[in-house]
C-alpha cells in the first residue's frame, strides 16, 4: 500500500477516532433505578416516600418525594452507598450502640452512627440546589423542610465510579429528620445531641425513612415536581463534543479529496 493510499486510510480513521473520544464520557453509565421508602424501624416515623434516579454517563437526574414527616423541619435527603456495607436499609437489629450524650434511652432512637453499616457513607446529597457532594450532607438549608414534599433535579454530576455504584441495584436513598419526642420541632430533648454534629439535635439527622435502588424498566423521569435542575440541557456538553469529533472526520474526508483531485491533476 502506498503512502498516499494510507493517508487516504489514515485520515478518516483519525475523525472516527476523535468521535468516539469525544462521547466517552457520557457512555460511562447509562439507566435507572426506583425505591420505595418506608419507615426506619426504632424511629416511629409513619411515613413513605418514593426515589427515581436516571443516570446519563455522568449526569443524574432525581425525583424524590416524601409523605408524613414533621413539617417545617429540614430533612436532610442522601444516596448511600459503600463497598463495605450490607447495602441495604437497617434493621431493629442495628439498634446496639451506647447512649449518646444527652440520651436518656438508647433501645429508643436508631441513630445514623448505628445505621451507616447497613447502607454505607454518602455518595450525593440529594440538595434542592447547590452541590450535591458528600460534603452537603448535613447543608440543611438547601433541603426541602415541609412534612410532605417532592422535588426533582437533573444537573447532578457525579463519577463514573458512584454512577456504577448507583446503578448496581444495591445504593440506599435515606431521608433524616424524627420528632421523637412528638413536640412539632426538633429539639434536643430526650435523645440529644446529634452523633453527626453536636451543634444540631439528634432528631435533626436520625434516619426516618430509607429504600433500596432497584435496577428499573422505566425509559424516562416522570413529569412534575420541582425542577430546580438544568433537566433541559443536562447532556448538552457532550453533544457539544460529540458535534466537535464528528467535524472533525468530516474535516479529514474533505481535506483527503482536495489532496486527490489536486495530485490527479
Amino acid at each position: 500500500m502506498n503512502t498516499r493510499k494510507r493517508a487516504a486510510l489514515a485520515a478518516p480513521a483519525l475523525g472516527l477516532g476523535l468521535v468516539l473520544a469525544a462521547a466517552g464520557p457520557a457512555a460511562a453509565a447509562d439507566g435507572s433505578v426506583q425505591g420505595t421508602l418506608t419507615p426506619v424501624p426504632v424511629n416511629g416515623v409513619d411515613g413513605s416516600g418514593s426515589a427515581m434516579i436516571e443516570i446519563t454517563g455522568t449526569t443524574l437526574s432525581f425525583t424524590l418525594a416524601a409523605q408524613g414527616l414533621l413539617d417545617g423541619a429540614p430533612h436532610a435527603a442522601h444516596i448511600h452507598y459503600g463497598e463495605d456495607s450490607r447495602n441495604m436499609c437497617p434493621t431493629e437489629a442495628d439498634n446496639t450502640a451506647e447512649a449518646l450524650e444527652g440520651e436518656s434511652d438508647p433501645s429508643q432512637h436508631l441513630t445514623t452512627t448505628e445505621t451507616a453499616p447497613a447502607y454505607g457513607p454518602i455518595v450525593v446529597s440529594l440538595t434542592t440546589s447547590g452541590d450535591t457532594s458528600p460534603d452537603s450532607g448535613l447543608a440543611v438549608d438547601r433541603f426541602s423542610s415541609d412534612g410532605t414534599f417532592e422535588y426533582s433535579r437533573a444537573d447532578v454530576e457525579v463519577t463514573p465510579e458512584v454512577a456504577e455504584d448507583i446503578l448496581s441495584g444495591e445504593a440506599a436513598v435515606v431521608v433524616h429528620g424524627v420528632d421523637h419526642d412528638g413536640d412539632g420541632t426538633y429539639s434536643m430533648g430526650e435523645r440529644g445531641v446529634s452523633d453527626l454534629d453536636p451543634s444540631l439535635p439528634g432528631e435533626a439527622t436520625d434516619p426516618a425513612l430509607c429504600g433500596v435502588l432497584e435496577v428499573s424498566q422505566m425509559s424516562g423521569m416522570p413529569s412534575g415536581g420541582v425542577d430546580t435542575g438544568g433537566g433541559s440541557t443536562a447532556g448538552a456538553e457532550y453533544a457539544g463534543l460529540i458535534g466537535a469529533g464528528a467535524l472533525a472526520a468530516v474535516g479529514g474526508v474533505v481535506l483527503l479529496s482536495r489532496r486527490r483531485v489536486a495530485a490527479e491533476h
